[in-house]
């Protein structure tokens, strides 16, 4: 089985990407998907969130999503503790799921795959490019937000300069649709599947 991560950054256009690949047929495991379940109630980290972040926590033991997202937002430190909970929840379920398959190429969907070290999963890794030009007026545009709220957001994450040099293959999403589906069945068809 060949296992390929998928990454980018904000509003860098993976879910466009991923998208095509399901209708294609192919498994895409989707990190965000499963870190939104390590908040479940009975899962390890659900147990460890309650307790470092006592004040998000309802009357029924509910974790607040919303009042955790804004606290993690804007502290870094608290950031990196609820990551430290979340990125292992993530990696085992993924790692889980990769044994289960049979199939013979399996696509990982990871935001962060870089910043959380998760390219020990992978056998190649896919970034999926625009300059941060494009990105910036795409994340003011999708998220209605001014210039420096969308830096703000990008500076969260590892550059995509940065990625881009440390990819096996960089798709490139400056072009649009028809290009960027181009060169997603290039890769398709290309050595990196099947080498």
């Amino acid at each position: 089985m060949k296992v390929i991560g998928i990454t980018s950054s904000i509003a860098g256009g993976k879910s466009t990407v991923t998208n095509y690949l399901r209708k294609k047929g192919y498994t895409v495991l989707d990190a965000d998907e499963i870190s939104h379940h390590a908040l479940d109630k009975g899962t390890r980290s659900y147990y460890q969130v309650m307790e470092m972040f006592k004040e998000c926590v309802d009357e029924n033991r509910n974790i607040n999503r919303h009042k955790l997202g804004q606290i993690v937002f804007n502290d870094s430190r608290m950031k990196k503790q609820l990551e430290d909970i979340i990125h292992p929840y993530v990696s085992s379920t993924m790692k889980k799921q990769i044994q289960q398959s049979d199939e013979d190429v399996i696509f990982l969907d990871i935001p962060l795959l870089y910043e959380a070290h998760f390219e020990y999963l992978c056998d190649k890794i896919i970034v999926v490019y625009v300059d941060e030009d494009i990105q910036c007026e795409r994340l003011m545009k999708r998220n209605h937000i001014d210039k420096q709220e969308a830096f703000h957001l990008m500076q969260q994450q590892m550059s995509i300069e940065e990625k881009k040099n440390k990819a096996d293959y960089v798709l490139d999403n400056s072009l649009g649709f028809e290009d960027l589906y181009q060169n997603i069945e290039r890769i398709l068809n290309s050595e990196i599947i099947y080498e």
